[in-house]
């Protein structure tokens, strides 16, 4: 991944209008040195934007005034599926997206429109907080300091939680309530993660994606997934749906500015909306790199071997290294298709004059026998690559290639691969 991150980081590193917007996540919390390296060496680091703790970036997730609250709560809720080991029951997760989404209405209403992971906790798990803001709003409404559609939105909000959420029986709302806290719960626990993704409006350095693509800035995220499991998982996916919505709203626009997206590890950060991102952002001129340990580990996130598929056809260019998932073997083998192969086959046979059975070894003996040994050939439709290719050949830094040059498809190569640190 890193050879490729440093032409990407070279391209144009001298036009300010014309270099390349990225984001790199990495579960490790090591891309970022590579990266800074790189950065360095082309004389743009103070184009790097590196998200982590104790530093002087500020990144609030949830400040994006020009998303409805609609949108925001879908991105919490397929975050909230990579944590689900059963994805098969949606009502929990809709219910919680429909909380969260009202939620942010409420809090939007009051804090002049600025919406936190801090707020949006203490609004679903607090009731007298919940009354408090209630008080505030009521006030507002009277003075008549509300337009027709906060009142509207007002409305909407109160309608729910009071005559819906707070009329739910208790194990159901504790549940509900426990589903949203898995997100809000990372944010407020521990006090340089609530001041770096919960800080004040002003303080806040990084807003998202459009300056980056305007700018050719690089975002890395740098949170060890060892370290912060659930928060590295919350804040990598977020950034990389703001940057997916970044991408699809400039496309719109007639706005084609090239782009690129790098993530190792990527089955820890996968959704199913990856793949419809990676068929349309094409067009948008945007180059996505992931790499993953199997596929395997992809169907094991997402739950869902359709979505798995969708993801892979959609990546043109494709690099196997040596592995032992069969699953990854086999979906590579359909890929890479099948050709005429020439078997051989061989047969030996025995023929006897005369067979006598023995009363004493209790076997047939043959006398004037003849063995005679045929060989055939035929041909079969067959994998281009054996399993054992991809078990047993792979050595070391090789690996099997599947590239096009955006022209044209070359065939299947095995290639040597040259380790960036040998240079």
């Amino acid at each position: 991944m890193y050879p490729f991150t440093r032409q990407f980081i070279e391209y144009n590193s001298n036009h300010s209008k014309k270099k390349l917007g990225m984001l790199i996540l990495d579960v490790k919390g090591n891309y970022y040195k590579q990266v800074k390296k790189y950065a360095k060496q082309y004389n743009i680091l103070k184009d790097l934007i590196v998200i982590e703790l104790k530093s002087n970036v500020f990144y609030n997730p949830l400040h994006k005034p020009h998303l409805k609250p609609q949108v925001l709560a879908n991105r919490l809720k397929t975050i909230l599926l990579l944590f689900s080991e059963n994805n098969s029951d949606d009502y929990w997760l809709d219910k919680a997206e429909t909380i969260i989404c009202e939620a942010i209405k409420l809090c939007r209403l009051y804090n002049n429109g600025y919406v936190t992971f801090l707020e949006l906790h203490k609004l679903i798990t607090l009731p007298n907080y919940y009354k408090e803001k209630i008080a505030i709003l009521r006030d507002l409404f009277i003075s008549s300091k509300l337009s027709d559609q906060q009142i509207y939105e007002l409305n909407q909000s109160l309608d729910f939680f009071e005559k819906e959420f707070q009329n739910l029986d208790t194990r159901t709302k504790n549940i509900l309530i426990s589903e949203i806290t898995r997100i809000t719960n990372p944010f407020i626990s521990d006090y340089d993660v609530m001041f770096t993704f919960c800080a004040p409006k002003n303080k806040l350095t990084f807003t998202g994606f459009q300056d980056v693509l305007d700018n050719g800035k690089i975002v890395v995220l740098n949170m060890n997934i060892s370290e912060y499991s659930i928060l590295s998982k919350i804040i990598s996916t977020y950034l990389k749906l703001d940057f997916q919505t970044e991408i699809m709203n400039r496309l719109s626009k007639n706005i084609s500015t090239p782009s690129v997206f790098i993530c190792d590890e990527y089955d820890k950060f996968a959704s199913k909306t990856d793949g419809d991102f990676f068929s349309l952002s094409r067009e948008a001129k945007c180059i996505n790199i992931v790499s993953t340990q199997s596929y395997s580990s992809l169907k094991n996130t997402l739950k869902d071997d359709s979505s798995v598929k969708v993801i892979i056809q959609n990546l043109i260019n494709k690099i196997w290294f040596r592995t032992d998932d069969t699953f990854t073997i086999e979906e590579a083998q359909k890929q890479l298709g099948k050709e005429d192969k020439e078997k051989i086959s061989k047969s030996i046979s025995e023929s006897a004059k005369e067979t006598k059975f023995s009363y004493i070894t209790n076997t047939l003996n043959s006398e004037n026998s003849n063995i005679s040994e045929t060989f055939s050939t035929y041909t079969q439709n067959d994998f281009i690559f054996e399993s054992n290719f991809f078990t047993q050949n792979l050595e070391t830094f090789t690996a099997l290639t599947f590239l096009s040059d955006g022209s044209k498809i070359y065939l299947p190569k095995k290639l040597k691969m040259f380790p960036y640190f040998k240079h």
